[in-house]
């Protein structure tokens, strides 16, 4: 047996060791698990989560009405429409993003749990928060992350956050991208003892619940109502499902809930062919749509970032007109922001237009930015890959090929994916799947569906592949 076959052959107990968390305890029948069971037996109150966060510069971050670009966005529709736009301006937490909240509560946990290090698998801002979080507490840390091609191109987006990782006096381990990347983490893991500081177990999903319920409590405050829409920019679901979670627990259960992803229709997460042509590293299609139709596909047996439990609405947007919007926050609002948020608050823009003037939408992260998070840097990358620069209709954007950038934010436009059909290709992997009861009353939770919509789409299902 090869050194990889015996890695991967462990993984289930190396994933056990590194959280001390039994996933088998939530299991129940068939493909069903006991979803509420895993969160709660987190052991941690919703006030001694808020509690941990304060004490280490996390959270409480201010909810800024973005009045000039309300104003704009209201030029370009109908008379009485024109939702008010707010930025909860998560760059002020420690670390540049909302994910120090999610780092808060796992790094706390492994101090309290005993262990001498963490590990996290990320090429994104979560890394430097684990870091952040790490340096504070006295723990070692261990940041794995892709950063280049088979060619070793590099790119400049996460060469920045790797940059903020080794500040934070994390080791960073640098790999190509392709499979190696979660046999690196789990040989790390297996070797070290470490923390597994994951992004998807439920001390890192009830870390964000914190951001959901701020931005009920303090519009609340602010305008004695709820908001109407909540935008959250998604990739692998957890940004999502713990603002969700927050907004309920305050009692926020008409805001809707609206993912928004950047269009990279065509270009494969994990291609090393497509890896540089992306000018965005996270919050895109390649991540929000295969992690939200498959959730578990994550470093841990059962993920606790599970979007379809909680999305309205999934929009899309090109990566033109999130560059656009981040301009016309800097010039508008005063505020140089880095690319993630601005996709949602590039939908934002968009879907207030349809909305009336009196209702509120509220973009629920912003993140900081640098170097090699700059637009400008991503601009000139995708001028040596190859991509063509050009101003036009965003619409026109061929990802990979085109980066296509507004002429006026009157193009800056929205486009809706089919939840129904996200839900479909959910239950594509149980086509030959007879379902129990107690399996149906999971999906039923799962995709917010009843029992005969899940056997419609079912009997799709069947019908797509006698075809």
């Amino acid at each position: 047996m090869t050194e990889f076959e015996k890695v991967m052959a462990s993984r289930h107990q190396i994933i056990k060791d590194s959280l001390k968390l039994d996933y088998h305890d939530f299991e129940l029948e068939g493909i069903a698990f006991d979803y509420e069971k895993l969160m709660n037996d987190s052991g941690y109150s919703f006030a001694e989560i808020k509690k941990i966060q304060l004490e280490n510069n996390v959270g409480n971050t201010p909810l800024i009405e973005l009045k000039k670009i309300t104003k704009y966005a209201r030029q370009f529709a109908k008379p009485g429409f024109g939702a008010r736009i707010f930025l909860k301006d998560e760059a002020l937490n420690l670390s540049g993003s909302f994910k120090a909240r999610r780092a808060a509560i796992s790094v706390y946990h492994a101090k309290k749990m005993g262990y001498k290090g963490v590990v996290a698998a990320t090429s994104g801002n979560y890394g430097a928060a684990v870091a952040a979080m790490a340096a504070r507490l006295g723990l070692k840390c261990i940041i794995v992350q892709e950063v280049f091609d088979s060619k070793e191109k590099n790119q400049p987006e996460i060469i920045e956050k790797s940059r903020l990782c080794e500040a934070f006096g994390a080791e960073v381990i640098q790999l190509s991208v392709g499979p190696e990347l979660f046999y690196e983490f789990l040989r790390i893991l297996d070797e070290t003892k470490y923390f597994n500081a994951s992004l998807y177990s439920p001390y890192g999903i009830k870390g964000i619940e914190t951001l959901g319920y701020e931005i009920a409590d303090e519009m609340m405050q602010k305008e004695g109502k709820y908001p109407e829409v909540v935008i959250a920019t998604n990739a692998g679901g957890g940004n999502l499902t713990g603002t969700a979670r927050g907004l309920l627990e305050h009692g926020a259960k008409n805001t809707k809930v609206v993912a928004a992803s950047v269009d990279l229709t065509g270009l494969h997460m994990a291609s090393d062919h497509d890896f540089n042509l992306k000018s965005f590293t996270t919050g895109h299609t390649g991540f929000g749509i295969p992690f939200a139709t498959y959730p578990d596909r994550s470093d841990v047996p059962r993920s606790a970032a599970r979007p379809l439990r909680y999305m309205d609405e999934y929009v899309l947007v090109n990566q033109g007109s999130v560059f656009f919007i981040t301009e016309a926050l800097a010039l508008l609002e005063g505020m140089e922001r880095g690319p993630a948020g601005n996709t949602s608050l590039a939908a934002a823009f968009s879907y207030a237009q349809q909305l009336p003037e009196d209702f509120i939408v509220v973009v629920q992260e912003s993140e900081y930015t640098g170097a090699g998070k700059h637009y400008q840097s991503q601009m000139t990358f995708a001028k040596e890959q190859g991509v063509r620069l050009m101003m036009g209709n965003p619409q026109e954007e061929i990802p990979g090929k085109t980066l296509v950038f507004p002429t006026s934010g009157k193009l800056v436009k929205h486009r809706t994916l089919d939840l129904m059909g996200l839900k479909k290709s959910y239950l594509k992997r149980y086509k030959d799947h007879h379902f129990s009861s107690v399996e149906y009353n999971y999906l039923m939770e799962e995709l917010r569906l009843t029992l005969s919509e899940i056997d419609a789409l079912m009997e799709e299902i069947n019908e797509d592949e006698k075809r």
